[in-house]
């Protein structure tokens, strides 16, 4: 039930939004210092159909000589704040679809106007060297849906980043190619050339691009901690990893980069504070719709192993909710579901407010799994979605959870000891979302937690001082000054826009470099 602040603040928001848009073809004025912008060039030939052409935003008016700037704090305030009515009246439901392991420049890194690989010509200006071979390797199309991909835990990202020279992803392919014990695993092949530093584009993966060209795409989305998949999921649930040494007990926690120790998740105990008991508090419905079959990642940060089964019921790398005490104490296990129940709950009228779906091994897009199946499974959970009566109160948010050692050239900012990891490819997906635009706002799965929030509980972040369950979390990552709005990805003064529904196996798109 809306109380009566709500609707004066809606309709304070609808006014000032009209009066912004009146003034020229940028509804929604964006924070001093953000950049979010519109490609700098079309999608290439033959995705023009999926992604048109739209008037680039106005640009906000530098002050006059003497005068005051046309654009005032307040009003940026006021602008904030009309999002944000708007956001909680217009969105009823957050999808958060959460895939593996690839890195922004493997799958964007040649997307027209996106912050992608760098170049001189067409051709990459960039290179990272092969200790094996002795040669710098340059960024390259790779045409297999099959990769091999590196390791990425905590010190995997430290030698890829390489204090900044992000130069290190051929050589920590080569350390743990040199651990693998069966050369006939693809990625182990003695004298093979890694894959690494191969690149995708539409003729790989034309769904992901035809959504970019029709949303919203984020290339500056980093993953929340410099590691692996258990601790990528953790953030993104709770926006901190930890280990606790006292079942049951939040004080107990410390600070975990690569996650709780011990290989046997299981047991897991994660005592501190998530967002789903944030969620049950203020009656926000949720789930956690979790593909059963093999788990997508390995458990010591191999390149690739020997997969393990996971099912709803169990805590796993890309399920741990059910090792979270506030989710059973809150009666809440039956939360966490197989996906099948994602597609009957779209079916059936029945589907939460807050949603996760989390893939297998199969679907996941984690080396060795088939690119090609990943986007045909993702393409089914946003054709549910559009093709039902959820689809004009939704926003669907789809990522990575980590960069699974391939090849970015953008350092990674520093939030806190935790992070932030390598970048990660994210689109919005969204009738109210901005079409074909690029937002380059720094981002991380802290933003989905934040953006919740805004929605669904006025703003009450995972913070130990105000949220009645401390912890000793090092900070509070919705809060950090460095991470930008989800917001400002959306346009509410445009009507809503109709469903693109896409092939679950689409037909090769263009090349996005011609000759490559």
């Amino acid at each position: 039930m809306k109380s009566p602040s709500h609707f004066a603040v809606l309709f304070v928001a609808l006014g000032l939004l009209a009066a912004c848009a009146s003034s020229g073809p940028a509804p929604i004025l964006p924070a001093p210092g953000s950049a979010i912008t519109q490609p700098s060039a079309t999608p290439p030939p033959g995705l023009a159909t999926l992604a048109p052409t739209v008037a680039p935003a106005a640009a906000t008016p530098e002050p006059s000589a003497g005068g005051p700037p046309t654009v005032t704090a307040n009003a940026a305030s006021l602008a904030a704040a009309a999002q944000t009515a708007l956001l909680s009246d217009k969105i009823q439901h957050i999808v958060i679809i959460m895939q593996e392991n690839r890195s922004f420049d493997e799958y964007f890194g040649t997307y027209p106007g996106a912050n992608g690989i760098p170049m001189r010509n067409g051709v990459p200006a960039v290179c990272v060297p092969d200790p094996q071979t002795r040669q710098c390797i340059r960024p390259y199309h790779n045409p297999d849906d099959i990769n091999a991909g590196g390791p990425h835990a905590a010190a995997s990202a430290k030698a890829d980043v390489d204090s900044g020279r992000m130069d290190g992803f051929i050589r920590t392919f080569r350390t743990a190619q040199r651990a693998c014990t069966n050369p006939d695993t693809p990625g182990c092949a003695i004298g093979k050339t890694p894959d690494v530093m191969g690149w995708h584009d539409a003729r790989e993966i034309p769904n992901y691009w035809a959504y970019a060209g029709n949303y919203v795409l984020q290339d500056r989305m980093f993953e929340p901690n410099s590691s692996w998949s258990l601790p990528a999921h953790l953030f993104m649930v709770s926006a901190w990893s930890a280990k606790c040494s006292i079942p049951g007990d939040p004080m107990s926690c410390v600070n975990a980069l690569d996650g709780p120790s011990g290989l046997n998740t299981a047991h897991n105990d994660y005592a501190w504070t998530d967002l789903t008991y944030l969620l049950h508090r203020a009656n926000i419905s949720w789930a956690y719709y979790l593909s059963e079959g093999d788990e997508p990642d390995c458990e010591d940060d191999a390149m690739l192993c020997k997969t393990r089964p996971q099912n709803a019921h169990v805590p796993g790398i890309w399920n741990p909710l059910p090792g979270f005490d506030t989710v059973k104490q809150d009666g809440e296990l039956g939360n966490i579901q197989p996906v099948d129940q994602f597609f009957t709950a779209v079916r059936n009228g029945t589907l939460p407010q807050v949603v996760w779906v989390v893939p297998d091994q199969k679907v996941s897009e984690h080396p060795p799994a088939n690119i090609g199946v990943g986007q045909s499974y993702v393409t089914q959970l946003i054709n549910a979605v559009m093709q039902s009566s959820y689809w004009s109160t939704t926003a669907i948010f789809l990522s990575w959870d980590d960069w699974g050692g391939f090849y970015d050239h953008v350092v990674p900012p520093v939030v806190d000891q935790n992070g932030y990891g390598l970048r990660v490819p994210g689109l919005v997906i969204s009738p109210y979302a901005r079409q074909g635009y690029i937002d380059h706002q720094t981002l991380s799965f802290d933003a989905y937690l934040k953006f919740i929030e805004d929605v669904f509980l006025n703003g009450q972040r995972i913070d130990p001082a105000t949220d009645g369950r401390p912890d000793p979390r090092p900070d509070v990552r919705e809060d950090a000054p460095q991470l930008g709005n989800l917001a400002r990805d959306f346009d509410f003064t445009q009507a809503p826009r109709a469903p693109l529904i896409l092939p679950a196996n689409p037909q090769p798109g263009p090349a996005s470099i011609p000759g490559t």
